[in-house]
């Protein structure tokens, strides 16, 4: 019995996708029609679909589907949040982790939901300042909370694989709201992932 995966993809972008993959293929020297390489552009056509999915996803929807009424008006701390993405300048990934806090004002959500706006966001062609603004942004949007707290840590293979190839650099980026624009709030985020 052969192995069949169950996949969902659209079938126009896929074909398209597929004809300019195999092209890609050729004008780099190789035979697209070769054993190993003969499914690589429909293999590359449903990865760049997982890879952006991003694109037809809502990360407000996915927060307010999740928004819950409660008086909690500490800090809430979502660290470690793995994350995958895509370079828009070279179309390399880079990958790290995500450390979301927020202070509810009223309203709280679902754990999970928190790092499902980071895959939202980091399934997109990007660059990781944005990532990191968006995130936020969409936090203090769907929930309001007294503020919010990003810090993604991340490795590029753009500067790994190419250009300098430096292989131990790790790139920090933040974004602060409200009650975390203040030191003493910022500084115990800060100490409380670690950092």
């Amino acid at each position: 019995m052969a192995y069949n995966k169950i996949e969902s993809y659209d079938e126009k972008i896929t074909a398209d996708l597929m004809d300019n993959y195999k092209r890609c293929l050729e004008l780099l020297g190789e035979d697209s029609e070769r054993e190993g390489l003969e499914k690589t552009p429909e293999r590359m056509a449903k990865a760049m679909q997982f890879l952006t999915q991003g694109y037809q996803q809502d990360a407000r929807e996915i927060l307010l589907g999740a928004r819950f009424t409660e008086a909690y008006s500490e800090m809430v701390i979502v660290k470690d949040i793995e994350l995958y993405s895509m370079c828009e300048h070279h179309m390399l990934p880079f990958f790290g982790k995500a450390h979301v806090a927020y202070i509810p004002n009223g309203y709280i959500t679902g754990l999970s939901k928190i790092a499902r706006v980071v895959d939202v966001f980091a399934r997109r062609l990007q660059v990781q300042e944005r990532l990191t603004h968006q995130i936020l942004d969409a936090i203090q949007e769907a929930l309001e909370p007294q503020g919010v707290a990003v810090v993604i840590e991340a490795q590029h293979l753009c500067m790994m694989m190419r250009g300098v190839q430096k292989q131990n650099s790790i790139t920090t980026t933040s974004a602060f709201s409200g009650q975390f624009a203040d030191g003493t709030t910022r500084a115990e985020f800060l100490k409380l992932i670690g950092k």
